[in-house]
């Protein structure tokens, strides 16, 4: 009985294995050398020429000039970095809840460009695609809530921390290890991602899903093949939704239109439990990080949906 039980969970999980295995390492092959050459322009210092360039953005969206460099680093890094960096600033500035709203929507909506773009571009999403919506989408949402805010007179009350690190500097080798760390949890989180998918489909989850969301991605062009994973980019992480969606395109289940689309939802709209929270910490109110962050994407993916098939056809690369 046990010999038998033994080869039926055999294959099952060797298939997944191999699965796993087969999106892990095509993200690896993206991850590893973007790492590398962000690290490599921020030591050459070019995070401050950035954040330098991006000081009168600032004042247009009604905040400090010395917050650029925060966004700055968020834009080559990730939140995490960024909000080292803010609390730094937020030691000599005296920031409103908006204000900290509107920063934060820039961070959750421009972030890791670098690194999230290059994985955009293995599904099919050209990198002034993934410039133009993440960064031009993140100033302008930032810009739309900075107006309501002050012309409401909203969230003016001055902001408040809940938690502030200390930050401490860590040598090459303390980098390296913290990478290398972090770029082998993501091995185990994809493989919990691909067994929790298989798992779905077999309870039928799969399908309850597919008719919940089917109308609202039908709204934005997406076809629903690319439901599921949709629902766990969102959830996680453009990174991990986008390895997932490179397999899918990749063995004809998906068509380039709508992993094109896919991956530009998750561009604008992903991690909404971690990048929430994390924001949060700083102060950010819900109404710009989470609400207003998931209205901007619907509005923007359904017009990006409607430009005509033949445009998309001849200007946007296919899943090599």
């Amino acid at each position: 009985m046990l010999t038998r039980l033994y080869y039926i969970l055999k294959t099952p999980t060797i298939n997944t294995l191999k699965q796993t295995a087969l999106v892990y390492w095509t993200l690896l092959k993206i991850m590893v050398p973007t790492l590398i050459i962000v690290k490599a322009l921020e030591l050459l210092g070019f995070t401050q020429w950035l954040g330098a360039l991006l000081a009168p953005l600032m004042s247009s969206l009604g905040l400090p000039e010395s917050l650029g460099i925060v966004w700055a680093a968020t834009l080559l890094t990730n939140i995490y970095t960024g909000m080292v960096l803010f609390f730094e600033v937020a030691r000599t500035e005296t920031l409103t809840v908006a204000q900290v709203s509107v920063l934060g929507t820039l961070m959750i909506v421009g972030h890791a460009i670098p690194m999230e773009g290059a994985v955009a571009r293995k599904v099919g999403a050209p990198w002034w695609l993934t410039i133009l919506l993440r960064v031009g989408g993140a100033l302008v949402l930032a810009w739309i809530l900075h107006r309501v805010y002050q012309a409401g007179g909203w969230l003016q009350q001055s902001n408040e921390l809940a938690w502030q690190p200390d930050y401490q500097e860590v040598s090459l080798l303390g980098w390296a290890l913290v990478q290398g760390q972090t770029l082998a949890g993501i091995f185990f989180v994809i493989l919990a991602l691909i067994t929790l998918l298989k798992l779905l489909r077999r309870i039928g989850v799969e399908r309850l899903l597919h008719a919940l969301l089917f109308p609202a991605l039908r709204l934005l062009g997406i076809g629903r093949e690319a439901a599921n994973t949709i629902v766990i980019g969102v959830m996680l992480g453009v990174s991990f939704g986008a390895g997932l969606l490179i397999q899918e395109a990749r063995t004809g289940k998906l068509t380039p239109r709508d992993a094109l689309l896919a991956v530009s939802f998750l561009g604008l709209c992903h991690s909404l439990i971690e990048d929430t929270l994390l924001i949060m910490l700083l102060g950010a109110d819900l109404s710009a990080i989470l609400w207003a962050r998931l209205l901007f994407s619907f509005v923007v993916i359904g017009i990006l949906a409607r430009i005509p098939l033949s445009f998309l056809d001849r200007r946007f690369s296919r899943v090599e």
